[in-house]
């Protein structure tokens, strides 16, 4: 079989259905597994509480048991615990003012998911038990020791999620991608395309088998296709034969990760609701600082995505400056991160989602995350995975759908 995309929804599949005696070849253009998006983002395992713009809690919903099993079935295929590599303390939301949800209706929606969360079966199999816990608001003490007093802060309450290290986790799948002898790695190539078999006389059928086409020449047969690309990955869809989506926006975010020369504390805080930032310590050396309107630099609504701005050395300091300050100006604490870096890089990654609309508009259809998921013609299979904290889970699914032969 062939697996399109190596990020984590395409190595966990791979991964899943090696373990269940398919011989997998899995395709990345980058050089080595989880150089793109997966590799690079915040690692954030949501419960649902981020999403107060989807008042429906479809969002939550939908969400909620990927955010809840990640721990379990990531340490079922990396053999060993991530606890090392995971936030914690619970994330502290902070309230901005210019939030498309404000006050009462935040309250309100955290109350709401608390209660979706404590009556989920999977609860307890979160961190220490921390999904049951619910939100609860800081002190005004507590709120003066994080954000300038009169600022745009109007708010505060810890949330009982966490965030993994993407780093981390890149090295871990790495590893347990090189030590399973069903996979086969093709990096370095990028694909074109999937065509069914002609040669084998099925032309046109979307049973099998298929054939891969990349930069590199075309690969195959392959009796099983499963699409886990993420930018771009409608593109490939729609040459094979499913139907475009009907909204599909593509954006480029740049944030920070910084690896310190000394320990610095810092807690993880998000600022929220809408085109804002956040702060996340993995331990008390490595951190992620993001600053939504410096970091976003391309944006776009076609199946393929937008071209990214070319920088050079100087526009990437000035950027990183930006995303910097633009972040300290509500978490000053902040400061002391970037003075401390040993180590400080600049990275920019695909965020993939139905839905269309600026995030400071309440009625944007972005803030819906809720549709996404598997879909299936014959033997192709493609994975929206939603958000990395839901790509294991949705490949565990497509894995069961071939268990057995």
């Amino acid at each position: 079989m062939a697996v399109l995309g190596a990020g984590i929804t395409g190595c966990s599949t791979a991964l899943f259905m090696a373990r269940q005696g398919y011989s997998v070849t899995l395709f990345d253009q980058a050089r080595q597994p989880f150089e793109g998006s997966s590799g690079w983002n915040d690692g954030k395992l949501h419960l649902g509480y981020l999403y107060a713009g989807d008042p429906s809690l479809g969002t939550a919903r939908q969400l909620l048991t990927g955010g809840l099993l990640f721990k379990d079935i990531v340490e079922e295929l990396l053999g060993g615990s991530i606890a090392g590599a995971t936030t914690s303390r619970d994330e502290i939301f902070l309230l901005h003012r210019d939030s498309v949800v404000q006050q009462p209706g935040i309250e309100a929606y955290f109350r709401r998911v608390s209660d979706l969360v404590r009556s989920h079966p999977d609860a307890g199999r979160y961190w220490d038990d921390a999904a049951r816990r619910g939100a609860t608001p800081l002190t005004g003490a507590e709120m003066a020791g994080l954000a300038p007093e009169g600022g745009a802060i109007l708010g505060a309450w810890r949330l009982p999620e966490r965030s993994v290290s993407s780093r981390w986790i890149a090295r871990r799948y790495i590893a347990a991608l090189a030590a399973e002898p069903k996979i086969e790695l093709r990096t370095g190539s990028r694909v074109l395309g999937v065509r069914p078999d002609g040669e084998a006389g099925l032309e046109g059928s979307l049973d099998g088998p298929f054939r891969v086409e990349t930069d590199a020449g075309t690969d195959g047969p392959f009796t099983i296709v499963v699409n886990a690309l993420w930018e771009g990955r409608c593109v490939i869809d729609q040459g094979i034969g499913l139907a475009a989506l009907p909204e599909l926006t593509h954006r480029y975010r740049y944030a920070l990760f910084v690896h310190t020369a000394q320990p610095v504390a810092q807690d993880n805080a998000l600022i929220g609701t809408g085109p804002f930032g956040d702060v996340k310590a993995y331990g008390d050396r490595d951190f992620y600082l993001s600053w939504y309107p410096a970091g976003l630099v391309a944006e776009g609504r076609d199946p393929a995505p937008p071209p990214v701005p070319a920088m050079d050395e100087a526009a990437r300091q000035a950027l990183a400056h930006r995303i910097l300050d633009g972040l300290a100006e509500h978490l000053p604490a902040v400061r002391r991160v970037a003075d401390g870096a040993a180590q400080m890089d600049l990275q920019g990654i695909w965020v993939v989602a139905p839905g269309s609309g600026p995030l400071n508009d309440p009625a944007a259809g972005l803030h819906r995350r809720d549709r996404f998921g598997i879909r299936r013609t014959g033997r192709y299979i493609s994975v929206d995975s939603g958000k990395f904290s839901t790509a294991p889970w949705m490949a565990r699914e497509v894995a069961a759908m071939f268990r057995g032969g």
